[in-house]
C-alpha cells in the first residue's frame, strides 16, 4: 500500500481517521511536554532542593526517569497502538478494573488539571503585557480553554498545523536563552552546592513533583495510536525521539538559568524565569520577545493537553465506565471529532481554572498521573508473558533494568508525596474510591453490551 493510501485511510463510522505521520507525533509530544514548567519551575524547584547543584541533579533525574518510562512505555504502545493510551495499555494487561480506575482519574483530574494549568500560565504570560486581575486572569484562561477545543472540534489536521507553529514559537525563546546565555552570561553564582536560603522550603518529592511537570506529557503521544499511519513502528519512534530531545533541553536551559540569574533573584521573582534571563542578555525588548515565546509555548501545551484529555474520555465511553456513555463516546460524523468528549473537557477545565491556583493544580496532575506510569512501566513484564514476541517491533533496551529505573523513580516520587505534600495525595485517594461506584453501576447497566465486554 502506498504512503499516500495510507494517510487517505478512513475508518469505518464512529472511529477516527489514521492519518498522523511520525513526524507530526513527535512533535506534537514535543509541543506538549515543552510548555509552562520551563519556565515557571525552576524557582520553585530551587527552593525545594537549596541549592543550584542538587535542582540541576534533580532536572536530570526527572529526565532519567521519564525516559526510562517512555523507553518502556514505547514497547507496549508498539503492542498495543490503539485509542487512549495508557487507558487502553491498563485495560488490557491489568484488566477492566484498573483501566477505569485510570480513565476515570484521568478525565476528573490529569487531563483537565493539567490543561488548567497551562490555561491558567498563557494568562500569567499575557499579563507581563496587560495587567489582569486575578478574576481577568481567570477569565482569560477559560476563553483561550474554549478557543482551542473549539478548533479541535472542527478539524484534528488544524489541530496538529497548530502544534507545529506552536513548538517552534516555543523553542525560539528557549534557545535564545541558551545559546546567548552560555557565552554571554555573567556568573553570579553558576551552578554548585551552596545552601540557598539556608535551607531546602520543602524537599525532594516537593521538587520532583515540580519537575516531572515540567516533563510531563510524553505519555499523551500513546492516546493518538489509533490516528497514526504505521502505530506500531512510528508510535514508539515518536515518544523515544521527543524525550531524549526534551531532556537535553531542560538540563542546558538549567544550567544557563544558573547561570546567568543570580539565585536570589530567581526565588524572589514572582514571574517566569526565562523572563529574568532575557532581560539580563537582551535587555526589555528581549524580555518581550521571550514572553510572547512563552506565551506561544504555554498555548501549545494547552491545545496538546484538550486533544490528549479528549480522546481518553473518548476511550472511556465508548468502553461504557462512565454515565452518559453514549453521548461521550461519540465521534461527529462530519468533522471526525470528538466533540461531547471536548464539551466535558471544557466544563471541567472551568472548574478546575476557577477554583485552583497553578502550583496545587499542577502537583494533584502529577501525583495522580505517576501512581498509573508505575503500574504501566511495570506492565511491560506481563506484555511479555501475555503476547507472543514480534522481533519486526520495538523492544526496550536493557530490559529489564530500563522499566525497573522508571518503576523507581516514580515510587519514590509517590512515597514523598505522602509525606510531603499528603493533601495532595489525600484528594487523589478520594477522588479514586468515589470511582468505584461508578464503575460497578456502569457495569451493570451497560453489561451486556459489547463496549464493555
Amino acid at each position: 500500500m502506498s504512503e499516500q493510501k495510507k494517510n487517505d485511510i478512513k475508518q469505518e463510522e464512529g472511529h477516527l481517521k489514521r492519518n498522523l505521520t511520525l513526524f507530526e507525533a513527535t512533535i506534537h509530544s514535543i509541543a506538549f511536554v515543552i510548555g509552562t514548567g520551563i519556565f515557571l519551575k525552576p524557582a520553585t524547584i530551587l527552593m525545594n532542593t537549596g541549592s543550584t547543584g542538587m535542582s540541576l541533579i534533580l532536572w536530570i533525574a526527572g529526565g532519567l526517569i521519564s525516559l526510562c518510562s517512555a523507553l518502556t512505555m514505547a514497547e507496549i504502545a508498539a503492542y498495543i497502538p490503539k485509542l487512549g493510551g495508557m487507558y487502553t495499555y491498563l485495560n488490557e494487561l491489568y484488566g477492566e478494573k484498573v483501566g477505569f480506575m485510570y480513565g476515570w482519574i484521568n478525565m476528573l483530574i490529569g487531563s483537565p488539571t493539567g490543561a488548567s494549568a497551562s490555561a491558567i500560565a498563557f494568562a500569567t504570560f499575557a499579563s507581563y503585557f496587560v495587567p489582569l486581575s486575578n478574576t481577568g486572569l481567570k477569565v482569560l484562561a477559560i476563553f483561550m480553554v474554549l478557543f482551542f477545543a473549539g478548533i479541535q472540534m472542527l478539524s484534528t489536521k488544524a489541530t496538529m498545523k497548530l502544534q507545529v507553529v506552536a513548538t517552534v514559537g516555543k523553542l525560539v525563546p528557549i534557545f535564545a536563552i541558551v545559546l546567548f546565555g552560555l557565552f554571554k552570561g555573567e556568573i553570579p553564582g553558576a551552578v554548585n552546592f551552596s545552601l540557598v536560603g539556608g535551607t531546602a522550603a520543602g524537599g525532594f518529592g516537593v521538587a520532583l513533583l515540580g519537575v516531572l511537570w515540567a516533563y510531563d506529557g510524553w505519555q499523551t503521544t500513546c492516546t493518538l495510536g489509533s490516528e497514526m499511519v504505521e502505530p506500531e513502528k512510528n508510535l514508539p519512534k515518536s515518544i523515544i525521539i521527543s524525550l531524549t530531545f526534551v531532556t537535553a533541553v531542560y538540563a542546558i536551559f538549567n544550567v544557563v538559568i544558573f547561570k546567568t540569574v543570580p539565585t536570589d533573584q530567581i526565588i524572589a521573582g514572582t514571574g517566569s524565569v526565562g523572563v529574568q534571563a532575557a532581560q539580563t542578555l537582551f535587555g526589555n525588548f528581549g524580555a518581550t520577545l521571550v514572553s510572547i515565546g512563552m506565551l506561544i509555548s504555554s498555548a501549545g501545551t494547552l491545545n496538546g493537553q484538550i486533544l490528549n484529555g479528549a480522546r481518553v474520555t473518548l476511550a472511556v465511553a465508548q468502553k461504557k465506565q462512565t454515565i452518559g456513555a453514549k453521548f461521550l463516546g461519540h465521534v461527529n460524523p462530519k468533522y471526525d471529532t470528538p466533540i461531547n468528549s471536548l464539551i466535558f473537557m471544557i466544563a471541567m477545565c472551568m472548574i478546575y481554572i476557577l477554583s485552583g491556583t497553578f502550583d496545587s493544580i499542577t502537583n494533584l496532575t502529577i501525583f495522580t498521573g505517576w501512581v498509573f506510569f508505575v503500574f504501566t512501566v511495570l506492565g511491560v513484564f506481563i506484555l511479555r508473558k501475555k503476547y507472543e514476541r514480534n522481533d519486526k517491533l520495538y523492544h526496550v533496551p536493557l530490559y529489564p533494568i530500563i522499566p525497573i529505573i522508571g518503576a523507581i523513580g516514580g515510587g519514590y516520587l509517590l512515597v514523598s508525596t505522602f509525606l510531603e505534600d499528603t493533601i495532595t495525595a489525600i484528594i487523589s485517594v478520594v477522588v479514586a474510591a468515589i470511582g468505584f461506584p461508578m464503575y460497578f453501576y456502569c457495569k451493570k447497566k451497560y453489561g451486556n453490551e459489547d463496549g464493555n465486554k
